[in-house]
């Protein structure tokens, strides 16, 4: 009797190194619409593309996030993350999602509270174009950091997330080859220490937050340090969030309220 095309996929996922080849073949077999993509799909997967690329999509706080080929895969660490803005947010205020990818921190949050205004920006135009079908409420725009949101969002801005790109230099060849090669690089690389772009961040947000904002940014437990020096030096004051259940690195600058003498 030949094997059922179940068993068969968990080989084939398996024999490429698949860890949670179970998993991954009930997803591929429940997403494909007929037999001939679902073939597509597996040898796609077994070949070394991203299981979110090939599905098209990535789970992120019970959500289905598209995910395009090319585009940076929402990290489920980064969930915890978008817990922290949560528990800080209010309904009806002015989010920011910088450095979005495919716009899930946005879309959590939008999904969690009501009334938010959503802004969203990337510099990949791969990853814009992506954030607008997961963001359809939301403004999203193209360009380095800061640089294309409107200026009426100039101290207006209740939560920033910006989940960015933290990998030093040095060390992005050793990322798996699902990250390294079919994510942008400009996702990854986060400068020599891995945190430049962070600093680039921390040092224009007190400009868009508003008085009691908050910015917050993941980061690794060891540059976690540097993080917080980065928030300091912008006039922000400092707190880090650890969850040693999602490994996740949570650095988060509020911005004093007037008067407060921060």
């Amino acid at each position: 009797m030949s094997p059922s095309p179940r068993s068969s996929i968990i080989t084939r996922l398996r024999a490429a190194g698949c860890v949670f080849a179970e998993d991954e073949a009930r997803l591929l077999l429940s997403t494909a619409p007929t037999p001939a993509d679902l073939e597509a799909m597996v040898e796609r997967r077994v070949a070394g593309l991203p299981l979110e690329h090939v599905l098209g999509w990535a789970q992120f706080r019970g959500l289905r996030v598209a995910v395009d080929p090319g585009v940076f895969v929402p990290r489920r660490r980064t969930e915890f993350l978008v817990g922290e803005a949560v528990a800080l947010a209010r309904p009806g205020g002015v989010v920011v999602d910088l450095c979005c990818g495919t716009g899930a921190a946005g879309a959590a949050l939008t999904a969690a509270l009501d009334g938010l205004e959503v802004h969203a920006a990337d510099i990949d135009p791969a990853a814009v174009a992506c954030a607008r079908r997961n963001l359809p409420d939301a403004r999203v725009y193209e360009g380095d950091l800061f640089e294309p949101l409107p200026a009426t969002l100039k101290g207006r801005v209740d939560i920033l997330v910006a989940n960015v790109p933290y990998v030093p230099t040095g060390e992005v060849e050793l990322l798996p080859a699902e990250a390294r090669v079919h994510e942008a690089r400009v996702a990854l690389d986060g400068g020599a220490d891995g945190l430049d772009v962070l600093r680039r961040v921390a040092g224009q947000a007190p400009r868009w937050l508003a008085p009691g904002g908050h910015l917050l940014v993941e980061t690794s437990e060891r540059q976690a340090a540097g993080a917080v020096e980065a928030l300091v030096s912008s006039g922000l004051v400092p707190r880090v969030a650890v969850s040693d259940e999602w490994y996740a690195t949570v650095v988060i600058g509020t911005r004093p309220e007037a008067g407060s003498g921060g």
